[in-house]
């Protein structure tokens, strides 16, 4: 009897090692393919001690360079991103940001409000799969989750990617027991390439220009979040507009009457382009999407300014810790600005690589 219930034991233990191994290989690294969803994960490896943390989509992980506020200010921030973060993604990062820390602030970038409603799983994934499990990672998913998705294939992943086999590449295997190299700098994803348009283009006509009810409830929700917990909301609208992702007048009007109603501080930076110096001939790598990194340094030096002056920061030039921290992050980010440079000079554009050799 004894006998049978330890081979029964040792066959179990066998399987859910296998079963583990296989969920290692085939969920999805984030290397060669969608860079940007090992974002969210390299935040539990940062020391906690940001004075503002920025959370939002691309329009924050692409255009703000921590760096420069650093280096300009003294200000300590990361960049909580992930492509197209949707508001209940911003509150849920908020939430749980704050079982690691308390920044004086948090900057929420307001596009995601033209969204009212989940929009894909492949988003959801970049947003939530990097997430360490807490009751805020379960909420956030019960709250993303599109109609053909399931609650337990996040908790189980290898429900989700099994089939994934026929798509394994060496990089599944190099990183299913060890952690991809480092992408970003505090959340910033870099980029160095020049692809500059005359003029930002505008949207197509909408015929209702409502926003949806759930972002205004999620907004309420950052905002008590925030007062219970004596940390500043500020929203931002980034100094970029495409005919996608175009921010129009009339969302415009909607969040500046709700930031004044509350007593919120709302920058839209597409009114002060030309204070910040932007040039989107050469400050951006994709015609108007996304600043490259000379105009996410532009933003983030006007930007600094506004956060130092209205918020009182007093920066942390000259204290021990924060400028040993700091010093590495500043080597990291001009190696990765150096490799940029030399690929984009050997090759004509920049392919693959984006982050730490």
């Amino acid at each position: 009897m004894i006998k049978r219930i330890l081979k029964i034991t040792a066959f179990v233990l066998v399987l859910v090692l296998v079963l583990f191994a296989a969920q290692r290989v085939l969920t999805p690294k984030y290397v060669s393919e969608a860079l940007d969803g090992r974002l969210i994960a390299e935040y539990y490896d940062s020391t906690k001690n940001h004075d503002i943390v920025f959370v939002g989509d691309c329009e924050v992980y692409e255009n703000i360079s921590p760096i420069t506020l650093w280096e300009d200010y003294g200000i300590s921030s990361y960049v909580r991103g992930s492509p197209q973060q949707l508001i209940w993604h911003s509150y849920y990062l908020m939430e749980e940001t704050l079982r690691y820390e308390k920044p004086e602030a948090f900057v929420f970038n307001v596009l995601s409000m033209k969204y009212g409603e989940p929009q894909s799983e492949a988003y959801n994934r970049l947003a939530l799969d990097g997430m360490k499990w807490s009751g805020s990672k379960a909420d956030a998913i019960n709250a993303s989750m599109t109609e053909e998705e399931t609650f337990i294939s996040y908790l189980f992943p290898l429900l989700r990617f099994h089939s994934r086999w026929s798509e394994l590449k060496a990089e599944d295997f190099e990183y299913a027991f060890k952690k991809v190299p480092q992408l970003s700098i505090n959340g910033y994803l870099m980029r160095v390439d020049v692809d500059g348009i005359d003029q930002l283009r505008k949207g197509q006509e909408l015929g209702d220009y409502t926003i949806a009810d759930v972002c205004w409830e999620y907004l309420d929700k950052m905002r008590t979040l925030c007062e219970e917990n004596g940390v500043e909301l500020i929203l931002m609208k980034a100094p970029t507009n495409t005919p996608q992702c175009y921010w129009y007048d009339q969302w415009d009007v909607q969040v500046k009457a709700y930031a004044e109603k509350h007593g919120l501080r709302y920058y839209n930076f597409l009114e002060v382009t030309d204070e910040i110096g932007l040039d989107y001939n050469t400050d951006t790598y994709d015609q108007g999407f996304h600043l490259n990194l000379s105009g996410a340094e532009k933003l983030s030096a006007y930007f600094g300014g506004i956060l130092t002056e209205e918020l009182g920061l007093k920066g942390h030039h000259g204290e021990a810790e924060y400028e040993q921290i700091w010093t590495k992050l500043s080597q990291q980010y001009d190696q990765i600005r150096e490799t940029q440079e030399r690929l984009l000079k050997e090759n004509g554009k920049l392919t693959g690589f984006t982050g730490l050799e």
